[in-house]
């Protein structure tokens, strides 16, 4: 496993900016002056004219942001998921999400992989808090390669978007021949027949690998992964359900109100399925390495296994 590339998909951030940046020219940056840990640094070297260093002051940015989206830019905000999302909900919901406006929030150090950093900065509520304003998409990307494609989709895309990404290194794992990523679209990894794993971020690895795991013992899993958390792929979740009648949720975020929710509010109103959501289990996180959170709280590939295999008992 050592060969495998991991790259943390705050990186694929600071890099996509950068690499669509000509392509689209009224793009332009802002962050809370944390642009060597969101990346946005990369694009402020690149482009010096079209950043915007707005100082500790995410609510201030947000105004900003929202006032050059009136004059027909495309302005990206960057700050640690607890700031961007948490911190900054009353700004997002009315300066951003109530007149609909074209602003892109890149929000970083999302989730338990923030590590050592601690229960204050590890936002695991932040997918719960953007999926409730009215017409807010929010993007969760699985690694690089879907992190740069889901900013490039943002940037095609006319409204309020929330990509939520991460500080960890993360596998590579949609370097594969026919990968697309589209807006509101789940990505079938894997067939299978006994139960269905959903996954996002993260955790989207930790699937695959629970899966092959699963499969050495006669399980037969197919795995999931929704990167579009809202608006979420009905068609893709309701088929595989009805196929393997269980359907377990995993996602670097608290139970409630992210993926698993998510995926509940559509089986529950067109096709009731036992459903087992594995995730933050509404509790603070901890000081820790990523590596000792994951496994803490379950979301590691070893761990997911003997839950789903569990589960389907």
């Amino acid at each position: 496993m050592s060969d495998i590339k991991k790259i943390a998909t705050r990186e694929s951030y600071g890099n996509a900016l950068v690499e669509y940046a000509e392509d689209f020219p009224d793009l332009v940056v802002l962050d809370a002056d944390l642009a060597g840990a969101t990346k946005t640094g990369t694009f402020k070297k690149a482009y010096p004219d079209r950043h915007i260093d707005c100082g500790i002051a995410e609510a201030n940015m947000t105004g900003i942001a929202a006032g050059l989206a009136t004059c027909g830019k495309i302005p990206f905000i960057s700050s640690f998921a607890m700031f961007a999302a948490g911190r900054n909900f009353e700004q997002v919901r009315n300066s951003i999400g109530y007149p609909h406006l074209n602003v892109k929030i890149g929000a970083t150090h999302a989730g338990v992989t923030v590590g050592e950093d601690g229960a204050t900065h590890q936002c695991n509520e932040d997918v719960a808090l953007m999926r409730t304003i009215p017409g807010m998409t929010v993007i969760v990307p699985s690694d690089d390669i879907e992190a740069r494609a889901a900013v490039r989709a943002a940037l095609e895309f006319k409204g309020p978007v929330y990509l939520r990404f991460g500080r960890a290194a993360v596998p590579v794992i949609n370097d594969k021949p026919g990968y697309k990523f589209e807006i509101g679209k789940g990505v079938k990894l894997r067939e299978g027949s006994d139960v269905t794993i959903v996954a996002s971020g993260i955790c989207v690895d930790s699937a695959v690998n629970a899966a092959e795991l699963l499969a050495a013992d006669g399980i037969s899993a197919e795995v999931i992964n929704i990167h579009t958390i809202k608006p979420i792929d009905k068609d893709i979740i309701l088929e595989s359900a009805k196929k393997t009648g269980k359907v377990v949720t995993v996602e670097e975020h608290s139970v409630i109100g992210g993926l698993g929710s998510a995926v509940c509010d559509v089986l529950a109103e067109n096709l009731p399925t036992p459903v087992k959501k594995i995730g933050v289990q509404d509790v603070f996180g901890e000081s820790g390495s990523a590596a000792e959170l994951v496994k803490k709280f379950g979301l590691d590939g070893e761990s997911v296994y003997k839950t789903v295999k569990e589960f389907v008992k």
